[in-house]
């Protein structure tokens, strides 16, 4: 199971990484994280910490995980070589499993790049490393759930433009949709609080752990991947 599952992520990461795809989303992700980095040490009273900049740049992945995703799956189903890859002797957990963690590859590779704006601030400030680490917890589980749903948009359609489209709905659906609990009473205010993506974003801005929210956002990811699969397995029955 590990073998097939290494094999297939080194596969999609070697994909990534030698087509300029994976760089220039990279690359987008950087710029608009670096604008808002730089916008949250330019007020006034600027914080020595990643808060201002990760609340901020949270909603850069509903975009940036569905582009990063689309083609997974998609790609495979237009191409026909998805059929050929579930005959071969690899299960849908794996062939799901896989491929997401390429993807989660990038993202690690992806914010460890940021961390020089963590290094501008030690140069210039006095950063607590405690409430950095928990910040870029939170932006790791954030992103692993995000790129989990875009994994899952991929396999609806073989159409790539239509699985980042789907991804980016759900995505933002899921950031924004906390804005209505006000809005509405008891049990339904409390489930739309508890079910947004930026909710339970925020106590990691802040430097706390919330046991909820991680467990959120495992429980969240391997949801999505589960369906995933589970969509993948329906396939061999058409």
């Amino acid at each position: 199971m590990f073998k097939n599952i290494a094999a297939i992520t080194w596969k999609e990461t070697k994909i990534y990484f030698s087509t300029p795809g994976a760089y220039i989303i990279a690359m987008v992700f950087l710029a608009l994280t670096g604008y808002f980095f730089v916008q949250s040490i330019s007020v006034a009273l600027p914080e020595a910490s990643i808060r201002n900049w990760a609340v901020s740049s949270i909603i850069v992945f509903t975009l940036w995980a569905p582009v990063l995703t689309m083609r997974l799956l998609a790609e495979e189903q237009k191409l026909g070589t998805l059929e050929l890859l579930m005959t071969s002797p690899v299960r849908d957990t794996e062939i799901v499993l896989g491929k997401y963690l390429a993807t989660l590859l990038v993202l690690c590779s992806t914010l460890f790049i940021t961390l020089f704006y963590v290094v501008l601030l030690a140069w210039f400030g006095d950063p607590d490393v405690g409430p950095v680490f928990v910040g870029y917890l939170g932006l790791l589980l954030y992103g692993a759930a995000a790129l989990s749903i875009g994994l899952l948009a991929s396999s609806f359609s073989p159409n790539q433009i239509v699985s980042a489209v789907v991804g980016f709905g759900v995505l933002l659906m899921l950031t924004l949709i906390g804005q209505a609990a006000p809005l509405t009473e008891g049990v339904t205010a409390q489930v739309l609080s508890q079910i947004s993506l930026n909710n339970q974003f925020q106590n990691f801005s802040r430097g706390i752990i919330d046991t909820h929210s991680v467990v959120y956002f495992i429980v969240l990811t391997v949801l999505m991947l589960f369906l995933t699969s589970r969509i993948l397995e329906s396939r061999r029955w058409r």
